[in-house]
């Protein structure tokens, strides 16, 4: 017998760490030796299984690889020969063979076939190889880039041809040569780019077509017959079959992958690479070469590229782009998680991303410069750069001999079951049965080398930038931040899940479509080199916030609608505690990111000195509004101005509650300045409006009665208006003066109706108020402006007694002074008059227990309804108002606390009593005012559980608890305590009284 490869075989080989599978399978394989007809190939195959040192080969790969196990089983005469000839020879005629029947001109279905065949032979032998150390690293992954490249170019051939067969273009030589001079481009990233494949690697492609190249009848229909062709290459390389699959295809390292076909011109490519091309897609760029089609046409376009690529200047603005990339990915020296179980050994920390990085940054600083370092395959660039003295000779070995261990160690990992995976298993029988897969006695032998591996890359790794920018240092917490490359990084969606996102995808889908320029505001490479830098201060900022996922959204928004980017984020670098205040106000007050989405030159008014100054009082505020409203030059101009100048002011102060540099009380009061100020302001141009076609009504007047919180001066940031019209006119009036004159009732109720419009119309920059006008007599099916008569009939006559309630928060807005007079003289009249304290009493009564039985709420965070909150203690200060007005007209106050302070200082009710309700509607006031700031949803749970941790903080420090669990216990102390009150003023009182004793 001739001399035999198994037989040279003298380096260590691994023990099966599962001996019962070992032996099942050297079963299997005496059985598929008896189904061997020839009788010699027979004897050999039986041979092979009694001779030691085959049976140590058999044993490595029956009790370690079931995958490598099922293609030694599947073709045991292959393997034979691989196990006579030895891997060298094999693979060369392997890819001789398949060359060989690539000139037969094969239909697509048989290339597919016979690429698939190739392949299962092919990882069996580089298995092998591997495995007994016949090959190291580099020749491993050689020859599977050769595999690969070989089957992306036949497969290329192969539709290239049938294509020229429909007739979709026109090829220089279909039968012999159908990828030259086709104007097809397959360039090869990544790993398949630099010849550094990993055994159950996917292949990184990029699919063009050069228009200047390919001749077609059809240029029309160029572009969606190339897709086809490139859908048709993806199903031949990763369809998997009986037959298995050739290589996993991706083909997302293309430009923009979220919003381009899967085919691009050469054009198309050119134009978004020297357009919007980003840093990490020039750092992928690096190992971009032809490996399928058109291999001339690759070169010529990669030559287009290179001043793209290797920028003659590195500028310092890119040089901080790769800062940022760096920090993105965030290795750091010390305290991380490198471990053995479940580790990612191409992506964790001290992994083989890290040396890649390493050479590709330094190449990117100093290729435009130095042509000798634009070198693709990792450890070749590293020498390089030892060659031209930017890295010591020391470190460049070191990371070598790293990255041949992580790779082999990346390589066992997968080819135990063909998965395309890089992590060690998590439980440790997995990780024992890898080890001895590696070669070692045990995990222990191999955790002592896998880690110091880790530990050395991380270290050389952290000390390759040192500086960071001035932004990020006020971030308190750092973690995995990638947002470079076509596929989402494990670790990046861990780590922004684990600071607050719940759908980090959506974030990091996001994220890449900034950085490929989906908005004006990322167009330009200066603005996303910046964005890059701010990204992981912007994150952890939305992170802080009461909601991430709902601050993140609003800053998305915020972003989609800025004219351009470099201004804005050169501000958040140099003011940084502006991008925390953004964040803040993104997650915690949606009305407030709304407006600033609209209107982002406010966050320049936000580092004016009197920004965090309190608002000036309501004649202040009306004159600075006269001013803005003298730029009008029409009625929409005044619509416009009129909005912009509240919604800043209303900007202001929310973040200045929000930031507590007022308190909810102080924000009530400034938020209804603004509104007064825009009331009284908007209807003198309302009428001015409709006198151009109306007229005036001669000595005729209106006022603006406000009620709910506009009355009452506690206006929150959601807050709509409570309004009553009321108008009064000579009585000998017959209508309005103007061209179309209207009656004295149409025109007022037009005026009003217009009034509202002027609030509640939406313009670009969104509306003023909602408007309530169901407190108006008769409500909704009264008219909508009340004549001074009709309002004092109405509340003399038909008026229920939960409308005089309101009544007690009536206050004129706006309006005539001697109209505005007369009303308040009459609400207070109304008020003031002796009632039937039995029906007042039951009227109260059964009016909250109908309320409640409407909105009934077990959750003390809706603190409205809940019994013992908001309406419980609004329900007993207007029982009082209205039960002693008629002694003590000085109860009659807008506002509750005044209300209940009266109430005391008179001793209508006990001390005790009033400093409990007090109390706890100061609480309420405190908590409703942050909620309405800043949660838009709707509060599910009962403890609070559901409220962003933020604002459970911000809660606890505006009420001066010590903890929210305390602020829980207190809320509900309160509740219960009011409620206690209500029953003893109200609802008991209340239960002696039948409905026949309080007839009508």
């Amino acid at each position: 017998m001739t001399s035999l490869w198994y037989q040279t075989v003298n380096s260590p080989l691994p023990q099966a760490s599962d001996t019962e599978k070992a032996d099942v399978g050297f079963l299997h394989w005496q059985e598929a030796c008896e189904r061997i007809d020839d009788t010699e190939r027979k004897a050999f195959a039986t041979h092979l299984i009694k001779d030691e040192q085959a049976r140590k080969i058999f044993c490595s790969i029956f009790g370690n690889s079931p995958f490598l196990t099922h293609c030694v089983l599947k073709d045991i005469l292959f393997f034979s020969t691989l196990m006579q000839e030895g891997p060298d020879k094999t693979f060369k005629q392997l890819m001789s063979d398949l060359t060989a029947f690539w000139e037969t001109q094969p239909e697509r279905e048989a290339m597919a076939k016979e690429l698939r065949i190739t392949k299962r032979k092919a990882a069996l032998t580089i298995a092998l190889a591997d495995i007994c150390q016949t090959w190291d690293v580099f020749q491993v992954t050689d020859n599977l880039t050769t595999l690969a490249e070989t089957s992306l170019d036949y497969a290329c051939g192969t539709l290239l041809r049938e294509g020229h067969q429909r007739g979709y273009f026109k090829l220089p030589d279909p039968e012999n040569h159908p990828q030259k001079g086709s104007g097809l481009i397959v360039l090869g990233m990544g790993k398949l780019g630099g010849r550094e494949l990993n055994y159950s690697s996917d292949v990184d492609i990029i699919v063009l077509f050069d228009t200047d190249v390919i001749q077609t009848d059809d240029p029309w229909d160029l572009q969606k017959n190339m897709v086809r062709l490139t859908k048709q290459l993806v199903q031949m390389m990763d369809d998997r079959t009986a037959h298995g699959y050739v290589f996993r295809t991706d083909l997302r390292l293309r430009p923009d992958p979220g919003s381009t076909p899967l085919a691009l011109s050469v054009l198309a490519a050119e134009t978004y690479y020297e357009s919007i091309g980003q840093n990490w897609e020039r750092a992928a760029m690096i190992k971009a070469r032809p490996v399928a089609g058109d291999i001339e046409a690759g070169y010529a376009f990669l030559e287009i590229l290179r001043p793209y690529m290797w920028r003659k200047y590195m500028d310092f603005a890119a040089i901080q782009d790769i800062h940022a990339i760096k920090r993105q990915i965030n290795a750091h020296k010390g305290g991380h998680n490198i471990a053995l179980n479940g580790h990612n050994v191409k992506l964790g920390h001290g992994g083989i991303r890290e040396i890649e990085f390493y050479a590709q940054t330094q190449q990117l600083i100093w290729g435009g410069r130095n042509p000798d370092v634009r070198i693709a395959p990792t450890c070749k660039a590293l020498q390089a750069l030892v060659d031209a003295e930017q890295v010591e000779q020391d470190v460049c070995d070191n990371l070598i001999e790293s990255y041949q261990y992580l790779r082999k160690v990346e390589h066992r990992i997968q080819m135990t079951n063909d998965e395309q995976t890089h992590s060690i298993p998590e439980d440790d029988a997995a990780v024992e049965r890898l080890a001895i897969f590696l070669g070692y006695e045990n995990k222990d032998s191999f955790a002592t080398e896998f880690i110091a591996h880790l530990e050395r890359v991380e270290t050389y790794y952290a000390e390759l930038f040192e500086e960071s920018s001035e932004v990020n240092t006020h971030a308190k917490e750092t973690g995995n931040l990638v947002f470079t490359g076509g596929d989402p990084d494990p670790g990046t969606l861990t780590y922004l899940r684990s600071i607050g996102f719940e759908n980090p995808g959506f974030v990091d889908t996001t994220v890449r479509g900034w950085h490929h320029a989906r908005y004006r505001a990322t167009r330009s490479r200066r603005s996303r080199e910046i964005l890059t830098d701010l990204m992981p201060a912007l994150l952890h900022a939305l992170a802080q916030t009461a909601e991430p996922d709902t601050a993140f959204r609003h800053f998305d928004d915020f972003l989609s609608k800025l004219p351009s980017g470099v201004q804005l984020f050169s501000m958040f670098q140099v003011n940084p505690h502006l991008l925390d205040l953004v964040a803040e106000v993104m997650g915690e007050a949606p009305r407030l990111a709304e407006h600033l989405a609209r209107n982002s030159t406010l966050l320049e008014y936000v580092l004016t000195p009197d920004f965090f100054t309190p608002l000036p009082d309501v004649t202040e505020l009306r004159e600075d509004l006269q001013k803005v409203l003298e730029q009008a030059r029409d009625f929409q101009d005044v619509l416009d101005l009129s909005r912009r100048w509240a919604n800043d002011r209303k900007f202001q102060v929310g973040v200045q509650t929000l930031r507590q540099i007022i308190t909810i009380k102080e924000s009530g009061l400034a938020q209804t300045h603004i509104a007064e100020a825009i009331i009284q302001e908007i209807l003198p141009c309302v009428i001015d409006e409709l006198a151009q076609k109306h007229g005036i009504i001669e000595q005729g007047e209106i006022c603006i009665v406000g009620l709910g919180k506009a009355g009452s001066r506690d206006m929150t940031a959601t807050s709509d208006l409570d309004l009553v019209f009321i108008y009064e006119a000579p009585e000998d009036c017959i209508g309005s003066n103007g061209e179309r004159s209207l009656s004295v009732a149409q025109y007022y109720a037009r005026l009003s109706q217009r009034f509202i419009n002027a609030l509640t119309a939406p313009t670009g920059d969104g509306m003023l108020y909602e408007v309530d006008m169901r407190l108006r007599p008769s409500g909704n099916s009264g008219p909508i402006a009340s004549s001074l008569d009709s309002f004092i009939r109405y509340h003399n006559e038909a008026a229920w007694t939960w409308e005089h309630m309101a009544l007690t928060r009536a206050r004129v807005i706006s309006g005539a002074p001697s109209l505005s007079a007369k009303v308040e003289q009459h609400i207070q009249d109304v008020l003031c008059r002796q009632r039937d304290n039995d029906k007042l009493l039951f009227d109260v009564a059964d009016m909250r227990k109908r309320m409640d039985k409407e909105h009934h709420t077990d959750i003390v965070w809706d603190i409205k309804q809940y019994r013992g909150g908001i309406v419980d203690i609004d329900f007993m200060a207007q029982y009082l108002q209205l039960r002693h007005a008629c002694d003590y007209p000085d109860i009659l106050q807008n506002n509750t606390i005044d209300v209940l302070h009266k109430a005391r200082d008179l001793e209508i009710i006990d001390e005790a009593m009033a400093n409990d309700l007090i109390s706890a509607v100061e609480l309420w006031n405190i908590i409703q005012g942050y909620l309405r700031l800043t949660v838009a949803a709707e509060l599910k749970k009962k403890d609070g559980g559901d409220l962003p941790h933020a604002l459970k903080d911000d809660l606890v420090q505006a009420c001066g608890e010590p903890s929210f669990d305390m602020l829980c216990e207190r809320m509900k102390n309160s509740a219960d305590l009011v409620l206690k009150h209500y029953k003893q003023l109200i609802d008991t009182p209340a239960s002696t009284i039948t409905l026949q004793d309080n007839k009508q």
